[in-house]
């Protein structure tokens, strides 16, 4: 038969379940665009910004309803797309990208534009494709979607040439997919012995990311069997329910909240399932974990990577955790956690008081805001954040209450993301509250991707920590400089950017308006509206998070720059 590539790679997602994708048309995916069009079960969406795309398709993957896939135009599409491919990368989040690409007839280079974009895409997707044939496409595009998705998932990218995609070729037939099953394995033997040193610990304690949200039930019974607390990544944060007894927050040291402080204290067995120890939920590698330090991820090359394992197990927590909950339950009685939950309660509600005896002025004071939105909330609310002094904010001050349940960048720190992802979430999840919370600096990235969701009558509230500053980076630079460059930025009027992209405008002035606005809000985006809503944030108060990266970060200098750091910064203080 006589087929198009734009029809085969149509067919081809169509049989993977895809419901959206997201990009630009341009000249070399014109025909791809007509197929989606056509089809009864795909939404092509108009992105603003190829960049808000990818973090589109990221949050679609990131609800797990199905995998999210750009149709991109090659070169600037790519690079534009750059950055939201590179935080799926770096997040384990599966993602289809699929690229027009030049002629591939002799005498046409493999470039557009002088520019390899399989070489620059190589660092951050997992594998990269050119289709050389109409035969090629439904293949191809199927095996991208079990690269994507197999072991540590991350993103595929497709070029499917413009001689290809949009002209006819013979195909003898067009498959369906068969997604077949995987030859998953686990060492028992590994297991057994971690589970022999979490039953003879006087101490354990759980650390849990995004790997571990498989096996999101085991890790409360193991928890509960252990009588251990339990920490997360940022991502972890929608692995293990905020509101469990055992929950104490973001990472645990001297840059995490005092109910994990507390209840790691003496930890001297550590579990730690799906996590990298990367950068941010270690506390820029401050994290004191303990010589016994038990390691389960589905990637080998995160082993003792920044901090020596004592035994690691390679596999997906689908399958080791309910394993080693298993050997556990026969090596130990259940332990009593009674004492422990208390000491969690009583920090967490002491933090929460500390926060909201804060003087926060004329401003809204953070907690009084997580507070208010918190009880406005559904329980399977998803919660989507940016980067910057709110995430963090989030981190410590809202809790989030089942898996899969908050999204936001990561370790690649990709700012712009809230507001794409809400988008993408929202998509994946039309029956879902879905709430989005981002500084004025992100906002300046991907906000008038607000458009996007006015047109795409999503019914979501995006409120908008206004401070007029690049929060985070500003105290990061104001603890040891005493200065703040480039940092400070032009109010935004947030209400004609409301106004610009059909959203209902809100503003929240102080913490007398913050209950009845945020419910007000919520209503609205609960009526179909979607809402923008400012709030004029007080970031006075320095989260953990923020004065223990300093702190430590210090101590890890020499003398010599610690004292110049230290004399500068006095100086400053005293001289201006």
């Amino acid at each position: 038969m006589n087929k198009s590539g734009a029809a085969l790679a149509r067919y081809a997602l169509e049989q993977l379940g895809v419901k959206h994708t997201f990009g630009i048309p341009g000249v070399h995916n014109t025909e791809l665009y007509d197929e989606l069009n056509a089809s009864e079960s795909i939404q092509p969406v108009l992105v603003g910004h190829e960049g808000a795309g990818a973090f589109m398709a990221d949050a679609v993957s990131r609800m797990g309803e199905s995998i999210g896939t750009m149709v991109i135009v090659p070169a600037a599409g790519v690079t534009h797309a750059a950055s939201g491919i590179g935080e799926a990368g770096l997040d384990g989040i599966p993602m289809l990208v699929i690229s027009g690409g030049i002629h591939t007839e002799s005498g046409h280079k493999y470039q557009l534009h002088d520019m390899d974009q399989h070489t620059l895409l190589s660092p951050i997707t997992k594998a990269t494709f050119r289709i050389e044939s109409h035969a090629e496409v439904i293949p191809t595009i199927y095996e991208a979607y079990r690269i994507a998705t197999s072991g540590e998932p991350g993103p595929v990218f497709v070029e499917l040439p413009y001689n290809i995609g949009n002209f006819l070729g013979e195909v003898e037939g067009m498959q369906a997919f068969s997604a077949g099953t995987a030859n998953q394995q686990v060492d028992k033997t590994l297991l057994k012995q971690a589970a022999e040193m979490l039953a003879n610990a006087k101490k354990p304690g759980l650390f849990v990311g995004w790997g571990a949200l498989a096996a999101s039930a085991e890790l409360i019974a193991l928890a509960e069997h252990l009588g251990a607390p339990v920490c997360t990544t940022l991502q972890g944060l929608s692995v293990f329910p905020g509101n469990h007894p055992l929950h104490t927050g973001m990472g645990f040291g001297e840059y995490a909240v005092p109910a994990a402080t507390h209840a790691f204290s003496e930890c001297d067995c550590l579990l730690a399932i799906g996590v990298r120890f990367a950068e941010i939920p270690t506390g820029s590698y401050s994290m004191p974990v303990p010589e016994n330090l038990i390691h389960l991820d589905i990637n080998p090359e995160v082993f003792s990577a920044n901090f020596p394992a004592k035994i690691a197990v390679t596999g997906d927590s689908a399958l080791s955790v309910p394993l080693l909950l298993q050997y556990l339950q026969a090596q130990c009685e259940p332990r009593d956690s009674t004492e422990l939950a208390a000491v969690i309660k009583n920090w967490k509600h002491k933090y929460n008081e500390e926060w909201l005896a804060h003087n926060s002025g004329d401003r809204v004071n953070p907690a009084l805001f997580f507070n208010a939105l918190r009880a406005e909330l559904d329980d399977d609310a998803v919660l989507v954040a940016d980067d910057g002094n709110h995430t963090f904010l989030m981190a410590e001050l809202m809790p989030i209450h089942g898996p899969r349940k908050f999204i936001s960048p990561s370790d690649f720190n990709a700012m712009g993301y809230c507001i794409p992802g809400v988008i993408g979430a929202k998509l994946a999840k039309p029956d879902t509250q879905v709430v989005g919370v981002v500084g004025d600096g992100a906002l300046r990235m991907t906000g008038l991707e607000m458009a996007t969701a006015s047109e795409l009558n999503l019914g979501v509230p995006i409120f908008v920590f206004n401070d007029g500053e690049l929060s985070q980076i500003s105290q990061a630079q104001q603890i040891p400089y005493n200065r703040k460059t480039c940092t400070v930025l032009k109010p935004l009027n947030i209400q004609a950017l409301a106004a610009a992209t059909h959203c209902t405008f809100i503003a929240i002035n102080n913490n007398e308006e913050c209950a009845s606005k945020v419910a007000q809000a919520i209503a609205a985006a609960n009526k179909g509206e979607t809402v923008l809503v400012d709030v004029r944030i007080d970031y006075s108060k320095r989260t953990r998070f923020t004065s223990g990266v300093v702190k430590s970060t210090l101590k890890r200098f020499s003398t010599r720059d610690k004292m110049r750091v230290i004399s500068r910064a006095l100086l400053r203080k005293v001289t201006g």
